[in-house]
Formats: structure tokens, C-alpha cells, sequence
């Protein structure tokens, strides 16, 4: 679906008021000129140290997603701009490589990706995913794998000899199973259809596959949960996991704004959902509890998950075969400049 620019304000860059209509949001891609492409963390509350994330933004353009922020770190915004202006790693390969052939690494899992899908559709150009997982093949480095993306498939060749090998699975994150809900909140990202599909295609070519019902935004995908585990273990999924919505900082103010749109008479009811479900505030960011909902609407949702997790024999973690340290650095803020979907980088400049 077409969207016209709107952007939340940034704390980073002037506020832009339109005087006319706002003009359609082109898709834009750019160079990112990282000089390293391995991120660290410390957190307690995630279960990998590593990840790789060869691109920025996300064309997927879900409303909820709690990567938004992070645009506005490079100067553009975190509405329109996250979903249509998007930079490329185009050395991730050979900085991955260079990573994991420095002395002083120790094979352990690498997450794909930990901030913006691997698989959403500028990667059928650019392969910098496939080209990352045949590095850590290679290196006999374990990976793990979470996309919405049904272009996860194309790789399942290399998935499974990870899997073979040092260790590969996939989670396919399925939120909505309503076809016309996931159109209106994830208007890039595949139907559900598709999703179960790949879990399948990744089944039978010997990839370990789980689902992932995140995020749960109660009032609006907490009755699909029955039909997803269902579904995702009839195609082969393995594992389940569920996860409530989060709306950090300047991500609250898009998800808004396209609820609005897309169900304008649910969308009060909605929010007072997630607030519930938050104790009193749309998001909470502290580490522990940013993962978790609390009061009774989120035990009883959560204890439908449990019930048919338990009734379809779903595993609550996946085979994975290293366990990842936890550790911390600030990654390098990147350069960026325009490049060309079907072509060389057009020079230095932003948009």
C-alpha cells in the first residue's frame, strides 16, 4: 500500500510541517559504510550476545516495530523514512569473515538479525544474508535465524547444512493469522499463508523451525493464537514463543496513527489494552520487564499460549547448539549514501 510521508518528530532533526499535502514515500536505498557488523549486547533479558544485521530500515513497514527509533539515529525519520529510506551493508560479508577469523573469536550463535529483517525484499537483489550464512558456514560458526520473510526459503540449502553442522534454526514470526489484519498493521511483509508455507519448505529440507506470535497486541491478534500454533505445527514448527507488543519512544506515535487508520472504531479499545497489559503506560523499557505483560488480560492470554503450546507438543526452546554469552559494545555510527536498486551507489548525500 502506498503511503504519503509522515514521520513522528524527531529529538534529533527539525520538525517538518507540510504546508500542502505531503508527497508519496519513494522507496530509497543507500549505502551503509559500517566499518564492523557484529553487534553486541549485555542485556539479561535477550538470549544472544552476537548479531548481524545486514540491513537498515525495514520495507516490511510494521507499524509496531521497536527498530523505528533507531532511524532517527541517522537522521531521517522514524515513520515513512523507517519503512521506504533503507541503507545496505554492502561489506557485511567481508566484515563478517574478517570477524570471525580474528584470533580472539570463539565460535558462538549469531542472531539474523536482531534489529530489521534479513530477508525483506531488497535482499533478493543484494544476498547479503545468503552471502553472511555461507561466512558462518565456512567458519563452522553457529546462527540463528528470525524473519517474517518468505525468502527464507531460497536459503534453506545453507540453513540445513548449518543445521548439519555448527548449528542453524529459523523462527518464522507470525503475529496475525487474519490475512486483512496483517495487510493493514504489516503492509510489506508476507501473508500469513506464505509464512506457514516457508516453516514447511524449511521443515523439509532438515532446518530446525519454530514461530514466534510477536507481538501480541492484546484486542487485535490475541484471539489468532489457537490458529497460529495450529497452523505453524502442522506446517513444522517445533518451537513456540510469544511476546507482548512494545512501543518504545517514537514508535508508539506511528503504531498510533496506522491503528487509527486501519480500525478506527477498536483502536481507544486497543490502547487501553496495552496499557493494562503494561501496568498503567504503553511501553515499559526497563530490562526485565520489557518483555513481559502483566495483570490479568496478559495471564489469561498467556495461559491460552501455554494450553495449546502443551496440546500440540511444541518444544519452548529451540535445538539450538551453542548457548551465547551476553556481552556489550556501542556499535559504529555508519556513513551512508544513496545507491541505486538496480545499479551502482549514486554518490554521498543523504535524502
Amino acid at each position: 500500500m502506498q503511503r504519503t510521508i509522515a514521520n513522528p518528530p524527531s529529538p534529533y532533526t527539525g520538525w517538518v510541517d507540510w504546508e500542502v499535502p505531503p508527497p508519496d514515500a519513494e522507496l530509497r536505498v543507500y549505502v551503509d559504510d559500517s566499518r564492523s557488523i557484529l553487534s553486541r549486547n549485555d542485556s539479561e533479558d535477550l538470549p544472544f550476545r552476537y548479531s548481524v544485521n545486514p540491513y537498515r530500515g525495514c520495507f516490511h513497514a510494521c507499524a509496531y516495530c521497536y527498530a523505528r527509533s533507531s532511524h532517527e539515529h541517522l537522521g531521517f525519520g522514524s515513520g515513512t523514512d523507517f519503512d521506504r529510506k533503507l541503507l545496505v551493508k554492502t561489506e557485511a560479508p567481508a566484515l563478517l569473515a574478517a570477524a570471525l577469523q580474528a584470533p580472539s573469536w570463539r565460535p558462538e550463535v549469531i542472531l539474523f538479525s536482531g534489529n530489521t529483517d534479513c530477508y525483506q525484499p531488497i535482499e533478493l537483489q543484494f544476498r547479503l544474508t545468503r552471502a553472511c550464512l555461507a561466512v558462518c558456514l565456512a567458519a563452522g560458526n553457529p546462527v540463528s535465524v528470525i524473519t517474517k520473510s518468505a525468502l527464507v526459503e531460497r536459503d534453506a540449502d545453507l540453513l540445513a547444512a548449518l543445521a548439519a553442522g555448527p548449528g542453524g534454526e529459523v523462527t518464522v514470526s507470525i503475529p496475525f493469522d487474519d490475512p486483512a489484519a496483517c495487510r493493514a498493521i504489516e503492509p510489506g511483509a508476507p501473508p500469513p499463508a506464505r509464512r506457514y508455507a516457508a516453516i514447511a519448505a524449511l521443515a523439509r529440507a532438515g532446518v530446525p523451525v519454530g514461530v514466534n506470535i510477536a507481538p501480541m497486541i492484546p484486542g487485535l491478534n490475541d484471539r489468532d493464537i489457537p490458529a497460529i500454533l495450529r497452523n505453524a505445527h502442522q506446517a513444522g514448527a517445533q518451537w513456540a514463543h510469544l511476546m507482548p507488543v512494545r512501543l518504545p519512544g517514537a514508535v508508539e506515535a506511528t503504531f498510533r496513527e496506522r491503528l487509527q487508520a486501519a480500525y478506527p472504531d477498536r483502536a481507544a479499545g486497543v490502547l487501553a489494552k496495552i496499557r493494562r497489559m503494561r501496568g498503567g503506560t504503553l511501553n515499559v523499557s526497563r530490562f526485565g520487564a520489557r518483555f513481559r505483560g502483566v495483570g490479568a488480560e496478559w495471564e489469561a492470554t498467556r495461559a491460552l499460549f501455554q494450553l495449546w503450546r502443551a496440546k500440540l507438543g511444541y518444544s519452548e526452546r529451540p535445538p539450538t547448539k551453542a548457548s551465547p554469552p551476553r556481552s556489550r559494545s556501542a556499535p559504529e555510527p555508519p556513513a551512508h549514501r544513496q545507491v541505486s536498486l538496480f545499479g551502482r551507489p549514486s554518490g554521498p548525500g543523504g535524502a
